[in-house]
Order: structure tokens, then sequence, then C-alpha cells
């Protein structure tokens, strides 16, 4: 998860709005399919790496128990600290992946826009370290930009293949469209609705 030599991320983070996070509908939308998506209402224990400005970030924390929210960029992590900041369950670090892959398992993994920074040896290496860390129920959901911009190394297509191919794993969700694509994986192979018992 280190930054392209190219792209100057610590710059981009002092803009009032990176990339559109906080004002386009585009981004809004975006992450509230990514929420819908989640099969479980709750989780315990997340991990979000590239966390960017925290505004995912914010909204896992209404999800679960503890979250580690990572990102190699210092200005991110301040951003996000200060959205974050009445959400003391809430870890948020500065870290490089796969190199500073967090210790402990995981109920949740959110992979979210930053497979294509990464050579396909180095994101081998993160998906099996992610699905290794998962809990016996737990989930991984992927997404990311699908157009070609300068800079990537990686297309997101064969970053979710990585993902699928580790053991274990069941797809839950694939959600497509001509800008991104998402993808839900849990080890938990029974569709949502069998998991739950009906009213009475």
């Amino acid at each position: 998860m280190s930054a392209p030599d190219n792209t100057d991320f610590e710059a981009i983070f002092r803009l009032p709005d990176p990339w559109g996070f906080e004002s386009l509908w585009y981004e809004a939308r975006k992450r509230e399919i990514l929420l819908a998506s989640l099969p479980d209402r709750r989780y315990g224990r997340v991990f979000e790496p590239a966390c960017a400005n925290g505004l995912l970030t914010e909204a896992l924390a209404r999800r679960c128990t503890a979250l580690v929210a990572m990102d190699p960029i210092p200005r991110a992590i301040e951003l996000a600290r200060a959205r974050l900041a009445t959400h003391p369950h809430v870890s948020l670090e500065v870290g490089e992946l796969p190199r500073d892959w967090p210790d402990g398992i995981f109920d949740l993994i959110v992979l979210s826009e930053f497979a294509y920074y990464l050579p396909l040896a180095a994101w081998q290496r993160l998906a099996q370290r992610a699905a290794a860390s998962l809990s016996p129920q737990g989930v991984i959901v992927a997404c990311h930009w699908l157009r070609p911009f300068r800079g990537r190394q990686l297309s997101p297509r064969e970053a979710h293949r990585c993902i699928g191919r580790q053991p274990g794993l069941h797809r839950q969700a694939r959600h497509l469209e001509p800008d991104f694509l998402l993808e839900v994986w849990s080890r938990d192979a029974r569709p949502l609705r069998s998991r739950e018992e009906a009213p009475t």
C-alpha cells in the first residue's frame, strides 16, 4: 500500500476535498452500496487499510466493536483522527501493506481503492494475509475503480481474482458498474437469508 513514485499523496490530502470524497454523490453512493453489501449487521473486529481521510471508517465504526484503520500517508491519518476523535474503539495507524499488516484475527476486512498501487506479487501476499486473518465467519469486501489511470500497476479484476482464489472463501455478492467493481467473500457459505430465523 505504498504510494507510487509519480503521485504526491501527501499533497493531495492537503487539498480541501481530495478525490471529491465529501462532495461527490458518486463517492457517497459508493460508500452506501459497500455498507449495504455487508452480510452482517454488526462486526467484532474490523480492519480497513487505505482508510484515507476516514469517511468510510466513520461509517464502519458504527457497525463494529473495534476497528483498526491504516494508511501510508501521515496527512490522511491526521484527517482521519480528527474525524474519528469521538470514537475511542477506532485505532488509526500509519503503515504500508503488506509489510505492516496488523496482528490478530478480524471479522471484517475492507480492501477499498488501493489494489492498483501494488505490484501483483505484493497484492498476492496481501490477499493471502487477509484470508489467513479472517475469523471463522469473517468477511472480506473489495471495491475498486475500474477505469485505467497513469500509475496503475494492477487491474482491479485481477486483484479481486486473487482474493477469490483464497481457500475457504465463498463469494456472497458482486456489484459491477462502468466505474467500479465491488465484491464480498465470506467464510460462511450460507446465503444471508438462510442464516436468519423468520420472526414468529
